[in-house]
């Protein structure tokens, strides 16, 4: 109408009941990088994060946006949909794995598993010093949950004390609140080896070695205190029978008796 008859806007937007404002419009393009880049690295800061926490961290960040615009782009980006993530570990710092100059300093734990005759699994529990690679505890059970590894370090304490570091992998029976909070209470530093790294827990890593191959691949078991029995047996040969090379071919106990002397 406006090119045809030559009438104004005004009157051609009269004639088509129009808003003026509407015709005359024209959108803006939108520009929401700086905000989908600030909602991507909260989601992935804070994976359990909600739109309203997001809305108002971006507005204490200094974002002017208004919270329909911030909803917008949030679903845009499928964030209003639930998401599954994995539990993340802390990052673990590399530990250079030394041998500690003395009994009772450093002592490394770590699980076995494997099966009865019937197919029932069960569990290894073992525990040795690191100075002088002794067994000081194999616990066999079907579940050894970290109650039961509390209780296995509460009767260590009675006959042997207690170390000053544990060393153990990121198993949930070793980041248990229960274990941390054990530790802290007699101030023993737990040092977690890094996820996939268990060259950082060579001493444990060894043994269990051993006891794969001599003990749990060697016999079939068909009741739990068979394990018991042979795992018993097979701990006082290993401290007091066993030499090791690293030792200067010496058993553990001779060499917890010349440091003791």
């Amino acid at each position: 109408m406006i090119e045809e008859h030559g009438i104004s806007c005004r009157q051609a937007c009269m004639v088509v009941q129009q808003p003026r404002s509407s015709f005359i419009y024209k959108p803006k393009p939108r520009d929401d990088q700086d905000l989908i880049s600030a909602l991507r690295q909260l989601v992935d800061e804070h994976p359990s994060i909600g739109f309203w926490q997001s809305f108002y961290r971006l507005k204490r960040d200094g974002f002017k946006d208004n919270h329909k615009r911030v909803y917008r782009v949030y679903t845009a980006m499928h964030l209003n949909i639930r998401r599954r993530y994995r539990k993340r570990l802390p990052p673990r710092v590399k530990q250079p794995l030394l041998r500690p100059d003395g009994l009772n300093q450093v002592w490394s734990i770590d699980f076995m598993s494997d099966s009865l005759w019937d197919s029932r699994r069960f569990r290894l529990l073992n525990i040795i010093d690191d100075f002088n690679r002794e067994i000081l505890f194999i616990e066999t059970g079907f579940s050894l949950p970290t109650l039961r590894l509390i209780r296995v370090l509460e009767q260590l304490k009675q006959t042997r004390g207690l170390p000053k570091i544990i060393r153990v992998d990121n198993g949930p029976e070793f980041i248990s609140h229960k274990l941390d909070v054990w530790c802290k209470d007699r101030n023993i530093e737990i040092l977690f080896i890094q996820p996939g790294k268990p060259t950082q827990n060579a001493y444990i890593e060894r043994l269990n070695g051993n006891i794969r191959r001599e003990l749990l691949n060697a016999y079939i078991f068909k009741t739990l205190d068979e394990v018991r029995i042979r795992t018993d047996e097979y701990m006082m040969d290993y401290n007091y029978q066993r030499p090791h090379k690293a030792l200067g071919y010496k058993t553990p106990m001779e060499v917890q008796i010349n440091e003791l002397v």
